[in-house]
């Protein structure tokens, strides 16, 4: 009865379907042309997503590597503390901004005094060297009633392989690699090892905990949208600083060589002069201030070692260099070595270096200090009289934190500058004690009493810099 009605729409769809074609690419990018001369360049170049690029697998076999390298090779170990020592330092320090300064001081006194105890800065010292060689760094928060301090929170770090999915949440769409994620992508919570899966006891059953996501850290770089977890920031240099230890041992290994044979036999005697009978690979032993007559038509000469001393240099130089533009760090650092720089080459490379600084700094404050300082605080308000009332009503606890400042190269140039921006009003006091990682309100306090304190001797500042200058000379 219908049968009109199915011909008459058949051939609409099957035109519809028809009609979608795709066009073939006509590349104008030469970077886009496969040819005979880059194909095997771009043989590994794939359009995987960031999750499947940097899969388990993937990042285990990095992970490995990179903790080798940095084990082994003196100049990536160098670089990676380094980077820690600049960004972390001694640890970033609390400064409350609330309008009750005194309760402001009892706040940060209180916090200093428990990141002193479960060593803060250090925690924070080993999750960057983490991030750096292994790509993340975990932390759970957890309750450790041994602290001496009123507030019993703690910080436990824990190693990437920790965090693993459990068997039996195998094929779970909302759980990758040991996270859960809500229908949104927030992270829920987190699936750790009690265990580490590679250490003495891994022979025993794994067993696991599920921690929410409030109270695990978290801190990597993603730098593809949609990325969960961290690829090592070494990834880019363990084939180039492998190659500077292999090229090291090549030349080491040619000296050795040439070294080691002293002297050898040759013969210049022309065709159809055949020279005395010789043993191939004999070895003569000749014995010192007595001459030594050698076969009819053979040669005494010295092993030249000719292994390429003179590219040596420069070829770990540009190497290093490499690497460390990896890290955004100038080479004069990553080498440990400034000859050949200046006062103005030396500010000019260090400028990306400490930009890239602030960069992470400003991570480490967003990922991790200031969700420490959070679960700190709701930890703090529950004892009595230990938080004051000011702040322990407020809906948030408005906070800075400081970073250890960086010497300059002069400092009589620093100085001078900085007193012509503070005359025409171009910095501030608080600005200026910023950069170097202090409180500008403590440290003019503590200005203020010393000059008090001078007054009360009858000695003034200038009488101070006077003597100083005078010992120096001395």
């Amino acid at each position: 009865m219908f049968g009109w009605f199915k011909k008459s729409v058949k051939p609409r769809a099957e035109a519809r379907t028809a009609a979608v074609r795709y066009p073939v690419v006509r590349s104008k990018y030469d970077a886009a042309q496969t040819t005979t001369n880059n194909e095997r360049h771009w043989s590994m170049a794939d359009s995987l997503g960031p999750n499947l690029a940097a899969s388990p697998t993937v990042r285990t076999t990095l992970r490995n590597r990179s903790r080798y390298e940095t084990a082994n090779n003196s100049y990536l170990k160098g670089i990676v503390q380094t980077l820690a020592d600049y960004q972390i330092g001694t640890g970033p320090r609390l400064q409350m901004l609330t309008r009750d300064e005194k309760a402001n001081g009892v706040v940060e006194e209180l916090f200093a005094d428990w990141c002193e105890a479960i060593d803060f800065a250090g925690k924070l010292w080993t999750m960057r060297v983490g991030m750096v060689v292994d790509g993340e760094a975990f932390a759970v928060m957890i309750t450790n009633p041994k602290l001496p301090t009123p507030v019993k929170l703690d910080l436990r770090l824990i190693e990437p392989e920790m965090v693993a999915t459990p068997m039996e949440l195998y094929g779970n769409p909302n759980v990758y690699d040991g996270i859960e994620y809500d229908r949104y992508g927030n992270v829920v919570a987190y699936y750790v090892l009690d265990e580490h899966p590679n250490d003495v006891r891994s022979h025993i059953k794994q067993t696991y905990r599920r921690y929410l996501a409030a109270d695990v850290i978290h801190w990597f770089r993603p730098v593809r949208a949609g990325q969960k977890r961290g690829v090592p920031e070494t990834a880019p240099t363990l084939n180039t600083i492998a190659n500077m230890r292999r090229y090291t041992a090549a030349v080491l290994g040619a000296a050795e060589i040439a070294a080691s044979n002293a002297m050898v036999l040759y013969t210049d005697s022309p065709a159809g002069q055949e020279a005395a009978d010789v043993e191939a690979m004999d070895a003569i032993e000749l014995e010192n201030r007595l001459a030594t007559v050698l076969p009819e038509g053979w040669k005494l000469g010295q092993m030249q070692a000719e292994q390429p001393t003179t590219t040596y240099t420069e070829f770990k130089k540009e190497v290093i260099n490499e690497i460390a533009r990896s890290f955004l760090m100038p080479y004069n650092i990553a080498a440990g070595n400034s000859a050949g720089y200046n006062y103005a080459s030396g500010r000019l490379d260090h400028q990306a270096f400490f930009r890239h600084n602030k960069v992470l700094q400003k991570s480490l404050r967003r990922n991790v200090a200031d969700l420490v300082f959070r679960s700190w605080m709701m930890e703090a308000i529950l004892h009595e009289d230990l938080i004051p009332l000011s702040i322990k009503a407020l809906p948030k606890w408005p906070h800075q934190w400081f970073f250890d400042g960086h010497e300059h190269v002069d400092p009589a140039k620093e100085a001078k500058a900085q007193d012509t921006h503070l005359k025409n009003l171009t910095t501030t006091y608080a600005e200026e004690y910023a950069k170097k990682g202090k409180d500008w309100q403590v440290e003019l306090e503590q200005a203020a009493r010393e000059k008090e304190f001078m007054k009360t001797l009858g000695i003034t500042a200038e009488d101070v810099a006077q003597q100083k200058k005078s010992v120096e000379e001395e």
